[in-house]
């Protein structure tokens, strides 16, 4: 048998006990509860798991000892919460003390009559865990995707739940048993033909600006994405962040696997980016065509202390596939910086980041030219 959370019974002592009067007074009354009437098991924070529990409690009236313990379980004593649900200004919880060297603590509870009410334990539980899974498999053109969903949870807490109430961060819920030592995989969302748009990624921070300089092959990121929105079939719940496994149907009724990714949680409206792989179809090469320092400005000592910089940049993109493509391209400028001429749209990320969104042909080739200004920079010897 494992150990629970109990609740003892209740037992009103009378007894006078001269030589050890404190022990006499110790837990005078305590008010017995009946099994859970409602179990809840919040999932909504991957990195805690909130229990609560509902319980009708049986009050007399005056001062009433509430004992809860638990053996076996491993509970944040710091996180156990009760809160009285029912007749809350009749039922007054006054404190809570946690008996020496014990798994326990007492609520003082006073009551202005005997009567029942409904109360909230609620603790934090270790060992009992959740993990989200996601299958999603693309039809042979890549432009739609069958996705499910599976909730897997675990639960190694020593507690039994015989039928708990199951909360994720999406606000999608499930009512499960799920007792010590098992594990459980549930589906919870399933949408067919979803739209895709596949597309290669550059980051000139991180992929070499010359590939034919690197021995081996240099591969550009490939992903999928998928828009939280209605017209995706989506767009009604966050989705929660998890482990993505993406298939393609390969025209003779089988799948082949191309990639595995895991996501953070996607809010209604923003969108999931799954990456599948590394590519070598589409080639980016880049160079720096003009760095000059311009607008010297000098101190007394007629040494140069700030400066500015007339920058071009350059780089070739060439799609090697027998399909259109589409590449998403990040630079980045450090700094203050303006930008003098730019053959390319772009947006900008942040103040230092762009990001431009290329559509190239089959077997074709685009060339993308900045010219900007970097403002305001420092010699290096003026900070010796």
């Amino acid at each position: 048998m494992k150990s629970k959370p109990s609740l003892f019974l209740p037992v009103v002592l009378c007894v006078v006990i001269f030589a050890l009067p404190c022990l006499a007074e110790a837990r005078i009354k305590l008010t017995a509860l009946p099994e859970r009437a409602k179990t809840i098991i919040r999932l909504d924070n991957p990195r805690a798991t909130l229990i609560q529990e509902d319980r009708v409690l049986t009050l007399q009236k005056g001062l009433n000892k509430v004992d809860f313990s638990w053996k076996g379980v491993s509970i944040d004593e710091d996180s156990i919460r009760l809160d009285v649900l029912s007749h809350p200004y009749e039922a007054v919880l006054l404190g809570v003390s946690y008996p020496p060297g014990e798994s326990a603590l007492v609520w003082d509870i006073h009551s202005e009559e005997a009567t029942e009410v409904t109360v909230r334990i609620s603790y934090l539980l270790s060992n009992i865990d959740r993990i989200i899974t996601y299958k999603g498999v693309s039809d042979k053109e890549e432009r739609e995707l069958n996705l499910k969903s599976f909730l897997v949870i675990r639960n190694f807490s020593g507690e039994d739940f015989e039928n708990a109430l199951l909360i994720l961060e999406g606000g999608q819920s499930f009512e499960r048993r799920i007792l010590h030592g098992e594990t459980k995989r549930v589906l919870f969302m399933k949408k067919k033909a979803v739209p895709i748009e596949k597309f290669w990624t550059f980051d000139a921070a991180k992929l070499p600006w010359d590939p034919e300089r690197i021995e081996g092959n240099v591969g550009i990121p490939v992903s999928y994405r998928i828009k939280n929105r209605k017209e995706s079939g989506l767009g009604s719940e966050l989705i929660p962040g998890g482990k993505v496994r993406i298939f393609q149907q390969d025209g003779h009724g089988g799948t082949i696997f191309l990639g595995e990714d895991r996501t953070g949680p996607i809010p209604i409206g923003e969108e999931m980016n799954i990456w599948i792989g590394d590519s070598r179809d589409i080639v980016v090469t880049q160079h720096k065509m003009r760095q000059a320092h311009i607008n010297q400005r000098r101190n007394n000592k007629n040494r140069v202390v700030l400066y500015d910089t007339d920058e071009i940049i350059k780089a070739t993109i060439e799609n090697f596939k027998d399909r259109a493509a589409r590449l998403t391209m990040i630079q980045h400028i450090p700094g203050q910086w303006d930008m003098e001429e730019c053959n390319m749209k772009y947006v900008r990320k942040d103040a230092y980041t762009l990001r431009f969104d290329i559509d190239l042909p089959a077997h074709g080739k685009k060339e993308l030219k900045m010219h900007y200004h970097r403002r305001n920079l420092r010699k290096s010897e003026v900070l010796r």
